[in-house]
């Protein structure tokens, strides 16, 4: 059965754009506050080892570095994108470590060796949202000491305990980004779910009236951009009430579920199907024509008839209206014109489709 577009889950690329652009949006206060918090803690660590005398040389150009941590800083407060914001991360995690190996060159030999770089990957592993910015982010945290242990004063017991140190804090932080990713990923397809719920009919799975309207809209004006036109058939089940007086709800139900599948099987991906209420259904056709959407709405009409309802076969009433290239975004003036019809179809004998006669006026505002 083909599913179209509107009423079918986003392929997996489209999938994985809104999930970055949610971790953007969720994480992006979270990397703004530890780039803050980088300078700030920069600049102290920097000041308090000159005034104790660890680094007593120097302090202007140590200093200095603070410029460009304050510079991405300031840029990722004005950045929503994911791809920008971690690569201002990674680009203040390479000063950091820059600062960090400046300020360490001035160790002495036997002097206990705590390098602030090696609780960068920890502190750093939940901002990562995605597997190769947290694979470049270790890289720059694992070789950033590199430079302090070829210049520096450094012995065996450094070294051991570099390799043992960062070897344990890339450990823990792959831990947390994973839990961390994992829990943000399960909060994204709740959400998901959620939003789907809140826009689709809970019964025949279509769009709800709300939801078809503004997406109809839309649809309308990239119709319009493009000069095409498009079609709206309003399709409402005849005597439904019928089923439910004397068969129950649950009869009803079953039908409208199988006149739900039907309209989807008759549809293009770019077709748009919403349930208005009760039996009534529409489909808005881009780049359809009146005739075309005529033909379609017959292909639909004779294959309904193949649905069984308890009283015998099910047969619909069909309204078609033609938007042509000149109308704009007000998709209810062209939906009262295929309910229009649809409702002269009811009166005609029902079991038919009506074309509704051709707007007198432009639809939409002016441009």
């Amino acid at each position: 059965m083909h599913v179209p577009f509107a009423n079918r889950r986003p392929q997996t690329a489209e999938l994985r754009a809104q999930h970055a652009s949610y971790l953007a949006q969720r994480m992006a206060p979270m990397v703004r506050a530890l780039l803050l918090m980088a300078v700030l803690l920069y600049l102290f660590a920097t000041i308090t080892r000159s005034l104790l005398g660890i680094t007593p040389t120097g302090l202007g150009w140590r200093l200095l570095l603070a410029v460009p941590l304050a510079a991405v800083a300031l840029a990722a407060r004005h950045t929503q994108q994911p791809g920008p914001l971690s690569l201002l991360a990674l680009a203040c995690l390479l000063v950091l470590e820059v600062g960090i190996s400046l300020n360490t060159l001035d160790l002495k030999p036997g002097q206990p060796w705590v390098i602030p770089g090696l609780l960068l990957p920890v502190a750093s592993s939940v901002i990562w949202s995605g597997r190769w910015d947290f694979i470049a982010a270790m890289t720059l945290c694992a070789l950033g000491p590199i430079p302090m242990l070829l210049l520096g004063n450094v012995d065996a017991m450094h070294i051991n305990q570099y390799v043992v140190t960062m070897a344990v804090a890339i450990a823990v932080s792959a831990v947390l980004r994973a839990f961390m990713a994992r829990t943000l990923i399960e909060q994204f397809h709740l959400e998901q779910r959620l939003r789907e719920q809140a826009s689709t009919d809970g019964l025949t799975g279509l769009l709800q009236r709300n939801r078809f309207l503004e997406m109809a809209r839309t649809s309308l004006l990239a119709t319009y951009s493009k000069q095409q036109t498009a079609s709206m058939l309003y399709v409402d089940a005849d005597h439904f009430k019928q089923i439910n007086d004397d068969y129950g709800h649950a009869a009803g139900d079953a039908v409208l579920v199988a006149l739900a599948a039907a309209l989807r099987a008759h549809s293009r991906p770019t077709d748009l199907i919403g349930r208005m209420g009760g039996e009534e259904f529409a489909l808005l056709l881009p780049g359809v024509s009146l005739q075309h959407a005529s033909e379609r709405a017959e292909q639909l009409r004779l294959a309904v008839r193949d649905i069984r309802r308890p009283d015998g076969r099910l047969t619909i009433s069909i309204g078609v209206a033609e938007c042509r290239h000149d109308c704009r975004a007000d998709v209810d003036a062209l939906l009262a014109r295929a309910d229009q019809a649809m409702r002269q179809a009811k009166r005609s004998g029902r079991d038919r489709a009506v074309n509704a006669a051709p707007a007198t006026q432009r639809i939409g505002n002016p441009a």
